[in-house]
């Protein structure tokens, strides 16, 4: 039964956002520089430099990275958008690379968010919901530059083509993007944000199509960013193309 299918699959999603070291368990948010800095959730004194991130741990201080306890000065080298993670008890520190910037984001199971935490409301699922499309790739990939959350911020991404559809009469389209597994994602607005629905943007998978383009979008399981349970996000939002005029009433709302 599809509205079984669809409860497992968002209680499956909720575990993984309360996951112990999930964007919930953040506890900052800190853009490294040249200068050597401390901060009051994570162990050492952080720096970043044209060579990359640096650490220099205290008397009694260490991080796990890998398999491999140190101390004393360590060097990361230059990091990427995945990151690094570097353990110590039972919280984790992110090290990653966003825009021009380097962050360095505490995670602790112990984040009073994340053991505050009692769930996202959703509209009720319904099969009406189910949208057919049509893919409609581009003639090659076209660069796009997405805005964030952060002021200032950008997010180079790379748009695929768009996915055509129509609701309550109204033909509509998304710029989709590379998703997990050969799949797409897009973002997008409607009319409930910042009403009913969080009103940065939500995000939602587009299956792969067929061979003739044709798929069946879900918006049931448009989903929240991270951005709408924390402040110590770097999300980025739905492309101007991306606002739709009309509600989605369906998939995730505002969180408590």
């Amino acid at each position: 039964m599809y509205t079984d299918d669809w409860a497992a699959w968002h209680a499956e999603h909720e575990r993984r956002r309360a996951s112990p070291h999930g964007m919930l368990a953040i506890t900052g948010m800190h853009w490294l520089n040249e200068t050597p800095r401390r901060f009051d959730d994570v162990p050492g004194s952080w720096s970043v430099t044209t060579d990359g991130v640096t650490v220099t741990l205290g008397e009694g201080e260490s991080l796990t990275v890998g398999d491999r306890e140190i101390g004393g000065t360590h060097a990361f080298g230059k990091v990427d958008e995945e990151g690094v993670v570097a353990a110590f008890g039972d919280a984790i520190a992110e090290i990653a690379r966003r825009g021009p910037g380097v962050v360095l984001r505490p995670r602790h199971p112990s984040s009073q968010r994340l053991i505050a935490y009692e769930g996202t409301p959703t509209f009720p699922p319904h099969e009406r919901w189910l949208v057919p499309a049509r893919f409609v790739p581009f003639d090659a990939p076209r660069a796009v530059t997405l805005s964030t959350v952060v002021d200032g911020l950008t997010d180079p991404d790379e748009a695929l083509g768009t996915v055509a559809f129509a609701l309550g009469g109204v033909r509509l389209n998304l710029i989709v993007f590379p998703g997990a597994a050969g799949a797409m994602t897009t973002l997008f607005t409607d009319a409930t944000s910042g009403v009913t629905t969080h009103p940065a943007s939500r995000r939602l998978p587009i299956p792969r199509p067929d061979a003739d383009g044709t798929l069946t979008l879900d918006f049931n399981r448009a989903t929240n960013l991270p951005c709408a349970y924390t402040e110590f996000a770097t999300c980025s939002l739905a492309p101007p193309e991306n606002r739709l005029p009309i509600a989605i009433e369906a998939g995730e709302q505002t969180p408590r």
